[in-house]
């Protein structure tokens, strides 16, 4: 594998810096091939490291790895990218910087595309010529690839709420109670499925991406583990509500700029209808959690009280360590989900990680995922002309249910678990829900809570029912946001937060120096020491794996 290494603007080719690449495949008009976690398998074990940017003047923005070189090789080539505003400049601003370069190097397909709310910036096609010349725009703080996402899936033995400490939140939690809704950004909820109808309560189509037709199955697959109701087929959190955001076609492949839209859609509406979970079963490319716009833009829900969970991905190669890069999964605020076997029995004791859950540090230093939950054979709904159900007509385990494998499947588990907890605690913010689903997990007989399951595998009833509301694994993080008077809502300073991390390596122990640890059952010094790491964010062995140019097993089947 080849690593391209750049840093802020410079000569196109040379390097300025070392940063993470996204490029997974590349493909049509320079756009990037992404995966969803749902499915891929990885051959590659990744080694966590520091993202080091070098000095640059104010003119300077930063530019995905090898993007430079690309429109410098072809100006009049077409590329698609999200542009983002330096700190005090808005969306507009933008915006206007993108016509301007437009204006002055005319070229045919160049166009700006969406505004967004969630950050500062714009989605935008632009030729070679135009992307140079905006990079040197003064507005501009960062000018990243706007890549492909791209969806497949996995597995289920019905077990798994028992393991997942679910079931007893179904009596536990009263029905009377007010259930927030889960909006699944993903590639579609049916409405009309037995199992969610009639609490799918909302469904927009963001989708820009011209691709497969028809429904793809993932959307609805994942919305059921996490709200269905069916009789033998119950979910997380039965009661939830469901809003479906469109974002995939029906391949399960999409644009990351529409994953961001779909966050703007959720800021705007979540009062509508009560939204305060959000799920990404997907993951897009990757950069510092500093650049890249897609974790801004979950920050963005999160810091304004929608909780964030993500799948952490398929990539792991025989249980190996395989970092973690990937929006959002790499963004340390949200909930980032492994997979478990249950081995086949409810006792979380036995539990242990799925040989293909992706774990380890982010470009940052973060260490993922921070929980696991039930993630293999996992039976889910799909409409009976999902696309998914010709791809594997082997694994239809009933009329309109199949199984599937992945962490796609283990997210939607901790997205009702963090339902229920807000059904019970309806003022809890996220860190405080992020907080009681890692209170309140399991450690598995012999493990050290520092290892693909996170701190543990989730136990729904202890988070929604016992836990104290306390714990704040985001408590470091905190003393870097601040609310921004011109919209009104919470913003973290990345940019502070590396000045500090830089020097004082103690930055995050206000995370986990609270006596509000105390009742976990998993080693809270384990988790302390590894959850980031400055020996791993200042490792140089981040610049020799590249996240730009890897070479994928592509399969569609990691079970």
């Amino acid at each position: 594998m080849r690593h391209e290494d750049v840093g802020r603007r410079g000569t196109p080719g040379t390097t300025t810096g070392e940063v993470r690449g996204n490029a997974l495949w590349g493909g049509g008009r320079r756009t990037l091939a992404v995966t969803l976690a749902a499915l891929l398998v990885v051959a590659v074990a990744l080694v966590a490291g520091r993202v080091q940017v070098a000095e640059a003047s104010d003119a300077d923005a930063y530019v995905s790895p090898g993007l430079l070189a690309e429109a410098a090789a072809s100006p009049d080539g077409l590329f698609d990218v999200i542009v983002q505003a330096r700190k005090g400049k808005k969306t507009d601003d933008v915006a206007d910087e993108v016509t301007k370069v437009q204006k002055d190097e005319p070229g045919t397909g160049s166009k700006l595309k969406r505004k967004f709310i969630s950050i500062a910036g714009t989605s935008a096609t632009l030729t070679g010529k135009q992307l140079l010349k905006l990079a040197d725009r003064s507005e501009i703080d960062s000018i990243t690839r706007d890549s492909k996402v791209e969806l497949t899936a996995y597995t289920n033995t019905q077990l798994w709420p028992q393991s997942a400490g679910v079931d007893t939140n179904w009596l536990s939690v009263p029905a009377s109670l007010t259930y927030p809704a889960i909006a699944v950004v993903d590639s579609g909820v049916t409405p009309s499925l037995p199992t969610l109808s009639p609490r799918v309560i909302g469904s927009v189509n963001l989708k820009t991406y011209a691709g497969t037709s028809g429904a793809y199955g993932h959307g609805s697959l994942v919305a059921s583990i996490a709200a269905g109701a069916a009789e033998d087929y119950t979910s997380a959190e039965p009661r939830a509500k469901i809003v479906s955001v469109k974002v995939l076609d029906g391949a399960g492949q999409g644009y990351k700029s529409d994953i961001i839209a779909a966050c703007d859609w959720i800021l705007q509406n979540k009062s509508t209808y009560n939204i305060r979970v959000a799920n990404f079963s997907l993951n897009a490319g990757g950069e510092s959690f500093r650049y890249d716009a897609l974790d801004k833009a979950v920050e963005s829900l999160w810091l304004n009280g929608v909780v964030v969970v993500v799948a952490a991905g398929n990539y792991a190669v025989e249980g190996a360590q395989s970092n973690v890069g990937y929006a959002p999964a790499n963004d340390p605020f949200v909930i980032t989900v492994g997979a478990s076997d249950i081995a086949n029995t409810a006792s979380r004791a036995d539990d242990f990680a799925a040989p293909w859950s992706a774990w380890g540090y982010t470009q940052d230093g973060f260490f993922k995922p921070e929980v696991a939950a039930p993630g293999r054979r996992m039976n889910g709904a799909v409409p009976n002309s999902a696309n998914l159900l010709t791809q594997y007509p082997d694994r239809v385990v009933a009329p309109g249910y199949m199984w599937m494998s992945g962490t796609s499947f283990a997210a939607p588990v901790v997205s009702g678990i963090a339902a229920s907890i807000l059904a019970d605690h309806p003022s809890w913010t996220p860190n405080q829900v992020k907080g009681a689903i890692m209170e309140k997990a399991v450690a598995p007989t012999g493990y050290a809570s520092n290892g693909a399951l996170g701190v543990g595998v989730v136990n729904g009833g202890g988070a929604a029912v016992e836990a104290s509301g306390l714990a704040n694994p985001n408590a470091g993080l905190n003393q870097f946001v601040s609310l921004n008077s011109a919209t009104g809502r919470y913003e973290f300073d990345g940019n502070l937060w590396y000045t500090v991390a830089s020097y004082d390596p103690a930055w995050n122990a206000a995370s986990w120096s609270s006596a509000s640890w105390s009742s976990a059952s998993w080693s809270s010094a384990s988790w302390s020491s590894a959850s980031w790491s400055s020996a791993s964010w200042s490792s140089a062995s981040w610049s020799s794996a590249s996240w730009a140019n890897a070479s994928w097993a592509n399969t569609t089947d990691i079970e």
